[in-house]
C-alpha cells in the first residue's frame, strides 16, 4: 500500500456472479507519506505515527489483507536521513528497522481502534524473501540461471528480521489478526523470479543492462503468489466466519 498522489495505486475488480468486489490499494509503507517545508524547499517525509489516507477506502471491508516489507530499504527511504517523521519532529537519522517497528505499531493501533472484528477479518501476509546471488539488484545480483527450488534446508536464509518485529507487535494487539507466514515457503523458490525475463529487450545494450540489474524479488505468474492465494482461501474456510462459512 502507498499514499502520495503520485504513488497511490487503486484497482477494483467486481465479480457480479458472487456479489464480490476485490480492491487493491497500493501503499507499500502502510503509513502516510507527507512533506514539510525545509530550508531549501519542500522535503518528503514518512509519517510513522499516521496511517495512510487511503484507510477510509477499506476500513469496513469483510476481509482485509495487509502486507509491507520490501519498500523498507536503505535506498527507498532516503537512507533514513531527514525522512522519518513523528508529529512535528523529523529524525535527522533513523535506522530502517526502527522506523519499520514504529510504523507497525501505528498499524496495529489503527486496527485495534478502527476495525469491527465482528464484521471484518484482518489478515497480514508476511515478507517474501529475495534471491539475489552475487550482489543486489543494481550491483551484480542475479537469479536468471536458477531452474530448481532449494532442496537443502541448510541453504535457506534465517527468518527475516522484519517478520520477527511483526511477531512482537502481533502479540500486543487486542484484535485477532490472521498471520499468513509465507517467508519460509518463498525461500525455497529461488527459481520463481522474473530475473532477466520481465520485459522484452530490443537492443543488445538493453540485454546487457538486464544481466546487470535483475528482478530477483518479484515473482512470475502463474507461480508462487498463486500458492499464497490458496493458503488465504484455506485460512478463510478454516476460520469459518461470515459469507465464507463452509
Amino acid at each position: 500500500m502507498k499514499s502520495s498522489s503520485e504513488s497511490t495505486s487503486t484497482k477494483a475488480s467486481k465479480i457480479t456472479d458472487y456479489d464480490c468486489t476485490i480492491d487493491f490499494v497500493g501503499s507499500p509503507f502502510l503509513v502516510r507519506e507527507s512533506s514539510i517545508n525545509g530550508k531549501n524547499g519542500s522535503i518528503e517525509t514518512l509519517r510513522l505515527d499516521l496511517m495512510d489516507k487511503t484507510t477510509s477506502m477499506y476500513h469496513d471491508a469483510d476481509v482485509l489483507v495487509f502486507n509491507t516489507g520490501h519498500w523498507w530499504t536503505h535506498e527507498k527511504t532516503s537512507r533514513g536521513e531527514n525522512y522519518y517523521q513523528e508529529g512535528d519532529h523529523v529524525y535527522p537519522r533513523l535506522k530502517v528497522l526502527d522506523a519499520y517497528k514504529r510504523a507497525l505499531a501505528t498499524w496495529a493501533r489503527w486496527v485495534d481502534e478502527n476495525i469491527d472484528i465482528n464484521k471484518t477479518q484482518v489478515i497480514f501476509r508476511g515478507y517474501s524473501v529475495t534471491h539475489f546471488k552475487g550482489g543486489q539488484w543494481n550491483s551484480g545480483g542475479k537469479c536468471h540461471k536458477e531452474t530448481e527450488p532449494i532442496f537443502n534446508t541448510r541453504h535457506l536464509t534465517k527468518y527475516p528480521t522484519k517478520m520477527r518485529a511483526f511477531d512482537n507487535v502481533l502479540k500486543e494487539m487486542k484484535n485477532p489478526v490472521m498471520y499468513l507466514n509465507i517467508s519460509r515457503l518463498t525461500d525455497y523458490r529461488k527459481d520463481g523470479h522474473p530475473s532477466i525475463y520481465r520485459m522484452e529487450y530490443k537492443s543488445v545494450e538493453e540485454q546487457i543492462a538486464a544481466v546487470r540489474s535483475q528482478d530477483c524479488s518479484h515473482w512470475c505468474l502463474p507461480g508462487v503468489p498463486d500458492t499464497w492465494n490458496e493458503l488465504l482461501y484455506a485460512s478463510l474456510l478454516k476460520v469459518g466466519r461470515g459469507s465464507w462459512k463452509i
